[in-house]
């Protein structure tokens, strides 16, 4: 019987092992979508404990602490940062299945050396071991960034982010990790919020353009684009819980629009209508600077409206959706891809049942002699669990090509989450060794090595020319 988590930890043959510690372990790490604050990593932030580094904002753990039974005061509330470590860790004695788990044990291990499970027993003890790492001199953000050989991080940044941080980073340019914006304008394709005027306004005061038009818009937008692709943005970034797809006349988007701006109600076709023809207008600017555009299809947002108005959004309350995907789609990337204004484009779905649509869509507008431009993008946020990078391996491999794929990130708020590639790539190489001893692929090491490599790290470096 394996220890718990060794050196072999998820791998299962002596194949496995060779390609992880030869070929993967090492590849530096791109986190081409991560929710890092840049300000933290300007100000090399250093913290006070492990409560601040684990709990504060990871709506992960909070709502696996609020499935054991946790009373909100202790997650989002006002006890101590000891008071509310104590309680994760009564969580995490049975979360067992759950990647939280495994996550927790791998960040012990890479950054404290600490390889006794975390327990109400061990609580104590590993709080006051963790917390004297914290608070050595070497223990800061970029100290971390450097630690676990991060190359390159990618923010998520609304179009009327200043990036002052990224703008600072870039000009002092002795981080060890390229720090980039991404252009992520969800509140300006989301004109049915009743927030949206008052981000017009705001859009408007940034891009020092008076948006009253369509005309406007599109002038302020593209304003927005050249200026985050001069701080360093190569990528963009969508939340679409459900596909838009409703071809509409320009003339109609600007009344749609304006109607918006008056502040009157529109239907659900009008905002279907907008939607599209605004992600087609994005594409194809995205297209022209040479950026990848990521839609995030499928989540289901804010559920409980009772949590939503006491600590807000983003906090723990979000699910699977359902719903029809594959002829908007089709739809919208044809659409895209007949105005020349298809973007190299990432397609993450939340619903794995939608993994043989997304594998085999990204297949349909492949016929540029570019490779690897549509990519499956990794099993994301319920699925980036041991089964869910399994299953997204292996459709994308029985759909697509393997080897092109640009791999893991890590999604996070936390500058300890990058042991989550270290998590995917284990999973990926015990796959790719499994294969290789039933003579499903060719035992050549050096050959599948390639692959590891080009997949951990390689292919995105690549796509991204970063």
């Amino acid at each position: 019987m394996e220890t718990f988590m060794n050196d072999n930890f998820l791998l299962e043959t002596e194949t496995a092992k060779h390609l992880f510690m030869e070929y993967a372990k090492h590849m530096p790490i791109c986190d081409y979508h991560s929710h890092l604050s840049p300000k933290e990593i300007w100000e090399d932030k250093k913290y006070t404990n492990i409560t601040q580094l684990w709990l504060y904002g990871d709506h992960y753990k909070w709502r696996a602490m609020r499935l054991g039974g946790i009373p909100e005061d202790y997650i989002t509330g006002n006890r101590s940062d000891y008071e509310k470590f104590i309680a994760y860790a009564k969580t995490l004695e049975k979360a067992i299945g759950n990647p939280l788990y495994h996550w927790t044990h791998l960040e012990l291990q890479r950054y404290f050396d600490i390889h006794t499970p975390l327990c109400e027993k061990t609580a104590k003890e590993i709080w006051d071991a963790c917390n004297k790492v914290i608070q050595s001199e070497d223990f800061s953000v970029r100290k971390l960034l450097e630690k676990m050989n991060v190359y390159y991080v990618a923010t998520t940044d609304d179009p009327i982010d200043s990036l002052e941080f990224h703008k600072y980073l870039k000009e002092e340019g002795k981080c060890f990790t390229k720090v980039a914006p991404t252009f992520r304008p969800d509140k300006v394709l989301n004109i049915e919020q009743e927030d949206f005027r008052g981000y017009i306004e705001a859009l408007s005061k940034i891009s020092g353009i008076e948006i009253r038009s369509l005309k406007a818009l599109k002038e302020a937008l593209l304003k927005r684009i050249d200026y985050f692709k001069d701080c360093g943005c190569c990528l963009s970034d969508h939340s679409l819980s459900m596909v838009p797809y409703g071809p509409i006349e320009e003339c109609e988007v600007a009344f749609i629009l304006e109607k918006a701006l008056r502040g009157e109600p529109l239907t659900s076709e009008e905002v279907e209508g907008y939607k599209t023809y605004l992600m087609i207008f994005l594409a194809k600017a995205y297209e022209s600077h040479g950026w990848a555009m990521q839609l995030h299809l499928g989540a289901m947002r804010n559920n409980s409206q009772k949590m939503l108005k006491k600590i807000g959004p983003d906090t723990g309350f979000d699910s699977v959706r359902d719903g029809e995907i594959a002829g908007k789609l089709s739809g919208l990337l044809n659409e895209m891809e007949l105005q020349d204004g298809l973007p190299k484009t990432i397609l993450y779905t939340l619903n794995p049942i939608y993994n043989m649509i997304v594998g085999t869509m990204i297949g349909n507008f492949s016929s540029d002699s570019v490779a690897g431009k549509m990519q499956f993008g990794t099993a994301w946020w319920f699925n980036d669990n041991k089964d869910g990078i399994i299953t997204q391996l292996k459709d994308l491999g029985n759909t697509g090509v393997l080897g092109n794929f640009i791999g893991m990130l890590t999604d996070s708020r936390s500058f300890l989450s990058f042991t989550r590639h270290e998590y995917f790539r284990r999973i990926l190489c015990n796959l790719i060794g499994k294969w290789m001893e039933q003579g499903e692929v060719p035992n050549d090491l050096a050959m599948m090595g390639k692959i590891v490599e080009d997949i951990c790290f390689n292919n995105i470096k690549n796509y991204l020319n970063v």
